[in-house]
């Protein structure tokens, strides 16, 4: 996307607003002549009401074009900043999530906040301002070298000195301008960062250590602000004493000419009138040189946010099988790697979940049992290898498709700021209150709801605060229950319950897989014993694929874990097992 590109979208509104700006400067500059007219038929004892009367409409119609333009150039900056961040907050939304990652929480949120709406500023206001001070700047200096080119000579040599050192300043403005952008996203993330980690902060003691942090990175900020702030300051007197000189200098000599009789004292009223219009605009093109380049500093910005590479969406819709049996999910020699990592994730993974059932996946951290859900989701692309749904490859689906053949809680169950009913139906806003009133008691929230103010509409803070651990996180098994997804992914589900919401949960596991596929990363016994089908994983690898009993006679992994993770006794573990038979 080239933000360049939305504003030539809104060209036509552009192209009006700089005609009024045009015409405004028009208006304003024939007012001297007016006045000067009005001198003559005062010194000639003519009629001056005509000249008066022209000078009158000529200031009204500036006025009026003044406003107009200015509501023209108000709306455009607006429709502009909301077209900019319609389009980067669905890249940003719609961005690979290993590009993603890499951003920072603070900075996006500068770039799509603040960034825009300095864009909004250079693209609309200085733009118009510029464009329209260089036409007055243009049509007054041809009108004072028809009244006279010597003191016009006096007066291009005094401000052209101004000129140019607000030219200088205007390119040291820009250089700036990135850095305090740049300083500005640094604290930004920093506050994003304490913000979304309170709790520990408080519980760590760390207030003043991040007070001093966020000091320091403000600090930063405000002297490159600072620094921003003085040189665009710079610029007014530049000109003002360009002008000042000029002025002198037009006055005394021009006064000369008139006492010889070499000038009119009309001519140099009018030439005196047409170096004050002149000031105005020159100082208003480069304060408004000086905001472009602010701006340009933004909208570099917002470049880079819009390179974000977007998830591919394969255009061909691949309907896959929904066999009575088989396999629901397959991975047929999955390999991979994140991006920075020095070893894979994991190597040569081959394995199946059948269409109906539980399947536990166990193995110590790092084995990449959350690795396997990402790829199945298409938040990532496998490196070699093949993960396949009902039959049919992922990575020729569309990502709808594929996400919504899936329902996934993740390990940390994030919640949003909102209702409850906003945080259960997130998924599926379609859903009706039958539906909803169903999942939530097969999670045993029904009760909790209920004794909320407002039921579901009660307002839930950041990361679902006003529930516990335990209710968060069966809201978000409900959540991915709710749109009855065909294959279930529960990342650690019942890490944060007690033995009665764990048993219950274990129920509604064991209900909803016998007709679909459930995966489930657990580390729970109870949760690992009652499954179908149990992977066991290291190192990247699939260690071993069985059943409790089978996998704790053949598997010293797997036993290990059972035995020491879960602290029971070994003797315990096997007694636990069933026979094969039964």
């Amino acid at each position: 996307m080239n933000i360049w590109r939305v504003l030539r979208s809104h060209r036509i509104r552009l192209a009006a607003g700089l005609a009024l700006g045009l015409l405004g400067a028009c208006v304003s500059l024939t007012q001297p002549l007016v006045i000067g007219s009005i001198i003559e038929a005062v010194s000639s004892g003519g009629s001056s009401g005509g000249p008066i009367l022209l000078a009158a409409v000529l200031f009204v119609t500036g006025g009026l074009l003044s406003g107009i333009h200015g509501y023209t150039m108000g709306t455009l900056g607006e429709n502009l900043v909301f077209d900019i961040r319609t389009v980067l907050s669905r890249r940003v939304l719609h961005a690979r999530l290993p590009d993603f990652q890499r951003w920072a929480e603070g900075d996006l949120l500068t770039r799509l906040v603040t960034d825009t709406s300095m864009a909004r500023i250079t693209m609309s206001s200085a733009l118009a301002q510029v464009t329209s001070s260089v036409f007055s700047v243009l049509g007054c200096l041809i009108l004072m070298a028809l009244i006279d080119l010597r003191l016009l000579a006096v007066t291009v040599g005094c401000l052209g000195a101004a000129s140019l050192v607000s030219a200088v300043l205007a390119r040291r403005i820009r250089k700036q301008a990135v850095a305090n952008r740049t300083d500005t996203s640094r604290y930004a993330t920093a506050v994003a960062r304490v913000l979304g980690s309170m709790s520990t902060v408080k519980s760590s003691r760390a207030e003043d250590r991040e007070a001093e942090t966020l000091d320091g990175l403000a600090g930063q900020a405000r002297r490159s602000g600072i620094r921003v702030s003085v040189l665009s300051a710079a610029l007014g007197p530049a000109m003002n004493v360009g002008s000042q000189v000029a002025l002198t200098a037009v006055v005394a000599s021009g006064m000369a000419r008139v006492a010889t009789g070499s000038l009119s004292l009309a001519a140099l009223t009018a030439f005196i009138m047409y170096l004050f219009y002149l000031v105005s605009p020159l100082l208003a093109m480069f304060t408004a040189i000086g905001r472009l380049q602010q701006g340009r500093a933004a909208i570099d910005r917002l470049e880079e946010l819009a390179e974000l590479p977007q998830e591919s969406v394969p255009t061909a819709t691949v309907t896959p099988a929904r066999p009575q049996g088989g396999q629901a999910v397959e991975f047929e020699g999955v390999s991979f790697r994140y991006e920075g990592s020095g070893r894979n994730a994991l190597y040569d993974v081959s394995f199946g979940v059948p269409a109906r059932g539980l399947t536990a996946i166990v193995g110590p951290s790092g084995a990449g049992k959350s690795t396997l859900f990402r790829l199945v989701e298409r938040f990532y692309e496998p490196d070699s290898g093949h993960v396949l749904l009902y039959g049919a490859d992922a990575a020729s689906m569309p990502l709808d498709q594929v996400r919504g053949l899936t329902g996934h809680v993740e390990q940390d169950h994030p919640l949003m700021r909102g209702s409850v009913r906003d945080n259960l139906t997130y998924g599926c806003p379609s859903a009706g209150e039958d539906d909803i009133a169903e999942v939530l008691r097969r999670v045993r929230l029904d009760h909790v709801v209920e004794s909320l103010p407002g039921r579901l509409d009660a307002d839930l803070g950041e990361r679902g605060r006003g529930l516990s651990g335990g209710e968060r996180q069966r809201l978000a098994v409900a959540r991915a229950l709710l749109s009855r997804p065909p294959i279930v992914l529960l990342d650690e589900a019942t890490a944060n319950l007690d033995a009665d919401a764990e048993a219950e949960l274990r129920g509604t596991i064991a209900s909803i897989a016998r007709d679909r596929a459930v995966v489930t990363i657990a580390h729970r016994l109870s949760t690992v014993v009652e499954a179908d089908q149990i992977v066991v994983m290291e190192a990247g690898r699939v260690r071993a694929v069985g059943t409790h009993p089978d996998l704790m006679r053949r598997d010293d992994l797997y036993r290990r874990l059972v035995t020491r993770q879960f602290s029971v006794p070994e003797a315990y573990a096997m007694a636990a097992a069933p026979s094969e038979g039964g």
